[in-house]
């Protein structure tokens, strides 16, 4: 899934943003990158999920297919 990727990728590159304003001491800009790369890793675990997780409908045709045979 795309999305994960790049939710995934934007969340390395605020904490990378983090880590270099917390080391600058800029104390306004590391606020907004944490939060920016808080809102990035919690969509790129939600969009993780839905790849792993999968659709009910599909999971339930795979069952009746296996049962079948």
């Amino acid at each position: 899934m795309k999305a994960h990727k790049y939710w995934s990728v934007g969340a390395l590159l605020t904490m990378i943003g983090t880590f270099y304003t917390g080391y600058k001491g800029l104390k306004a800009a590391h606020k907004y990158f944490a939060f920016g790369s808080l809102i990035c890793m919690i969509m790129a675990v939600y969009s993780g999920h839905k790849m792993i997780s999968g659709s009910k409908r599909t999971r339930k045709q795979v069952e009746k297919t296996k049962a079948e045979e």
